[in-house]
């Protein structure tokens, strides 16, 4: 049966207690962390570099003790269960496989420590390679395989011994960048057969976005927010989130009416109309990201201006638009027709559901 994982209240702390002694002050890695994981979920862990993502990812592993806190497999208290009592199954960063051993061998490993019969043993192998296409690579060893073949390796090696919990470490940080766009589709395509609870975690936001069932995003030691990928990048609730999952325009406004079309908003560049309900006077960011901006040569729209850059990348056009007010936006059209010149004067429109506030 597929498990489900309930964080309550994980803190981590490093360094001495307010007592005093050794380590200098004391910090928080992971701080009041309450989470609730679906079974069969791939959720992610999403965050920029120190933001305690791997910290919580090894208390779940049991790698780490927390300092303060609950984690329940299931509904069992698993807080101060050892690792190799929690039948998780890891996949690291740097892959750790043993150079001596074949692709088999080291796939076989965990179910060695486990004392697997030797039929049994064989046929569990054979099925957790053929789930990542590896079959014909048994016999090698892991010097003889490409960064992308050593992590389906480390992958089944992982799913072989049928952990109750999936957890994976920044899996494709080591690879080139079209390997990991590649691995992408893989890797979801295997957790999501295999009825895993997964746990992934990652500092690249596509990479959340693409794979995720949900996502955790994490600041210093704290949850900002969780939700599937399309609410957090088009309803971020901080401005912190938003820049995060992509590139974003932040405008300065004041709420200045409620009418039928929703909550109009005055800033310095002109009147945006959006869905947010907030009363009248209420300071406010408007975010709206590049690509909800329409571009037209005409008089029809919200905000005018005057492009005082353009970039040409194929599929993508991005332009740079002085507004009034000393407001300026960045704008990408999808498959431009005609390239918009720079001095150009254009007026642009932005859906009422593409503007969020904060």
């Amino acid at each position: 049966m597929p498990t489900t994982i309930s964080i309550q209240s994980i803190t981590k702390s490093f360094g001495q207690s307010s007592l005093g002694g050794p380590g200098g002050p004391r910090s928080n890695a992971v701080d009041q962390v309450s989470l609730e994981i679906p079974a069969g979920q791939l959720f992610f862990l999403l965050g920029p570099s120190g933001c305690g993502k791997t910290t919580l990812l090894r208390m779940i592993a049991g790698f780490i003790e927390p300092t303060s806190g609950t984690i329940l497999f299931n509904g069992q208290d698993v807080t101060a269960v050892p690792p190799n009592k929690r039948n998780t199954g890891m996949v690291f960063q740097s892959y750790a496989l043993w150079p001596h051993m074949t692709v088999a061998a080291n796939v076989a490993f965990g179910l060695d420590v486990r004392k697997v019969p030797e039929p049994d043993r064989g046929r569990r192998v054979a099925e957790a390679l053929r789930a990542v296409q590896m079959s014909e690579y048994a016999v090698r060893k892991p010097n003889q395989l490409s960064g992308g073949q050593q992590q389906r390796v480390a992958l089944a090696r992982a799913l072989v011994v049928r952990p109750d919990v999936l957890l994976l470490d920044e899996p494709l940080s080591n690879l080139d960048a079209k390997l990991r766009i590649e691995l992408r589709g893989e890797i979801r395509r295997i957790c999501k057969e295999s009825g895993i609870t997964t746990v992934y975690v990652t500092h690249d936001q596509k990479e959340a976005l693409s794979m995720a069932d949900r996502v955790a995003i994490m600041d210093a030691g704290k949850v900002v927010q969780v939700g599937g990928p399309a609410e957090l990048y088009r309803r971020p609730t901080t401005r912190f989130v938003a820049e995060f999952l992509g590139e974003t325009n932040f405008l300065p406004g004041t709420v200045a009416a409620q009418g039928a079309r929703g909550t109009e908003v005055q800033t310095p560049a002109g009147v945006l109309s959006c869905e947010s309900q907030l009363p009248v006077g209420s300071a406010v960011t408007c975010l709206i990201r590049p690509e909800a901006i329409s571009i037209t040569t005409g008089k029809a729209g919200q905000l005018r201006g005057r492009i005082v850059e353009s970039t040409y990348l194929g599929e993508i056009a991005q332009y740079s638009v002085q507004l009034a007010g000393d407001v300026r936006v960045r704008i990408s059209q999808i498959n431009p027709g005609v390239l918009a010149l720079k001095d150009q004067d254009v007026t642009l429109s932005v859906a009422a559901e593409d503007v969020v506030l904060v």
